[in-house]
């Protein structure tokens, strides 16, 4: 009984073609460090989309079915943790210091890991925020090795949108005489010089938007690892160091967005040459559209899958 059940399993896998779901959870060599991957997908022949958490530092690893529960029976769906990120970070230290190079160096080993283990000439990218910057970075410096880019709510030049946000929080506190946001939102710079600076930004930009504030605690601590990251990240501007984008590109846009402004990105888009582009306004969001228009964003990103 047990040979013909291994006869049929053969039969059916091997001859007629057919794959077993994909769920994979193991620490792959990047760069010189472990980095943990989850693998997601209906089989091994659907091609890979890698999709890059935002922060720096916010592993999406613990919510992800919520916004690639669909996208799983149309791609292998790729969620990494970071260098000195989520279950990475618990693998191993980074051991050299966290810059962009650096980042973007082991996203692109990332990419070559994943294309050259399933065999695709290409594969998609898809980044958050941060994520989204160095989506598009990445696809701009690398296109042969990517089928295209979908871009949620990226940092296009995130010290203007900074900038520019810290202005209007500041006029608008002073028509209404909000004492408390004009002291803090006064005590802020930009760059971030410290990470109570960030939490007084992020404090009145979260109240603007309607979205829970983050604790201080946990900004501060985040800051002590990742300000200088995101700050350097920050302060380009892809408007210059990433004009072209030789592969189709997608942006997923939250209408109330403030935290990566929402102009700013349309302003990207408009002047980006792109092999294929096209711009997704999200009505009901702001900066987490993925969490909350997850279908919307399913749906279109498998509507342009190998769209001509």
């Amino acid at each position: 009984m047990k040979k013909f059940c291994l006869l049929w399993l053969c039969l059916n896998f091997g001859l007629y073609g057919w794959a077993a779901p994909i769920d994979i959870r193991q620490s792959v060599m990047i760069n010189g460090i472990h980095q943990w991957i989850h693998i997601k997908g209906k089989d091994s022949t659907m091609p890979v989309l890698l999709f890059l958490h935002g922060g720096p530092g916010n592993s999406a690893m613990g919510y992800a079915d919520k916004f690639t529960h669909e996208l799983q029976r149309h791609f292998m769906v790729v969620m990494w943790d970071q260098r000195e990120s989520g279950k990475t970070a618990t693998l191993n230290t980074s051991g050299v210091s966290l810059t962009v190079d650096v980042v973007v160096k082991d996203a692109y080993d990332m990419i070559n890991y994943l294309r050259e283990r399933f065999a695709q000439n290409k594969i998609y990218l898809m980044g958050h925020s941060w994520g989204g910057f160095l989506a598009l970075y990445v696809a701009a410096k690398y296109p042969d090795a990517i089928k295209g880019c979908f871009a949620l709510a990226p940092m296009v030049y995130q010290q203007r949108s900074e900038r520019e946000m810290l202005q209007v929080m500041w006029d608008e506190a002073s028509e209404r005489k909000d004492t408390d946001a004009i002291k803090e939102l006064g005590s802020v710079h930009i760059p971030f010089e410290s990470g109570e600076q960030l939490y007084y930004h992020r404090k009145w930009l979260s109240k603007k938007m309607g979205s829970p504030v983050a604790g201080k605690s946990f900004v501060l601590k985040w800051s002590v690892k990742w300000l200088s990251l995101f700050n350097e990240g920050s302060a380009i501007n892809l408007f210059e160091a990433a004009p072209e984008i030789k592969c189709p590109v997608y942006f997923f846009v939250g209408s109330r967005d403030y935290q990566t402004s929402s102009k700013l990105t349309e302003a990207y888009f408009q002047a980006v040459k792109a092999e294929k582009k096209d711009l997704f306004w999200f009505t009901n969001s702001a900066h987490s559209l993925n969490l909350t228009e997850p279908t919307k964003l399913q749906d279109l990103v498998i509507s342009l899958k190998d769209k001509p």
